[in-house]
């Protein structure tokens, strides 16, 4: 059956750091997220989402870690003599579309409370994650310039708290709901494109930095 990941990007918001690691981590020590079917969580950028216990020692044990971190492994932890290929894993794959919301639909300028819009918006990624089979939601937080890089990193990680609490009183569950803030680290606009001090038409013009990405990653 055609498989199918739906990305939703919407407001400030955050999450890559997942220390708490999947549902479907087990005694085994794994250091990457691994969802209901055994395989490794994936951000849109086909990137493996490690737990908090990742170091380069876990993931050469880890059995996913030539697949997500071959070039930080030595060679004889990937290529062993005589290795045999190992075998295409069964089932649906994942693929997936990406739609972007300003945070602004989601928070006030500097605020973390969900606003009505912001709820209306998030009931919409509720209702997207009933028509698939559900692995996870990731929530990547991200604010603009304005302010510290200390202040805009704990705005992002609350707006992101808030994201999950909601999602999670929807009926989402809690353990599929990864989160993260990115501050402003990661803005869009180009650098010198919103020059000068905190003012109307700067703070305007840098409505596109403040944003959360949000994956639904899931088979249909």
């Amino acid at each position: 059956m055609k498989s199918k990941i739906i990305t939703t990007l919407l407001a400030s918001i955050g999450l890559f750091a997942v220390a708490g690691a999947a549902q479907a981590q087990t005694a085994v020590d794994r250091v990457y997220v691994i969802d209901s079917r055994g395989e490794v969580a994936m951000s849109g950028a086909g990137l493996c989402w490690r737990t908090g216990f990742w170091t380069p020692a876990g993931a050469a044990k880890d059995p996913a870690g030539c697949k997500c971190d071959k070039d930080l492994l030595p060679k004889e932890v990937c290529e062993p003599p005589m290795a045999a290929a190992a075998p295409a894993a069964a089932g649906p794959k994942p693929s997936g579309d990406k739609i972007t919301v300003a945070a602004d639909a989601l928070f006030d300028f500097n605020k973390a409370t969900l606003r009505p819009l912001g709820k209306s918006k998030l009931d919409e990624v509720v209702a997207m994650s009933k028509q698939i089979k559900l692995e996870v939601i990731i929530a990547v937080g991200h604010t603009d310039r304005i302010g510290s890089d200390a202040y805009n990193q704990k705005l992002s990680e609350r707006r992101a708290a808030s994201v999950k609490t909601y999602l999670v009183s929807k009926g989402v569950e809690a353990n599929r709901v990864y989160t993260e803030g990115k501050g402003e680290k990661q803005p869009v606009t180009k650098p010198g494109q919103c020059a000068g001090a905190k003012s109307k038409k700067v703070i305007e013009c840098l409505q596109p930095d403040r944003r959360v990405d949000i994956e639904l990653i899931g088979t249909k």
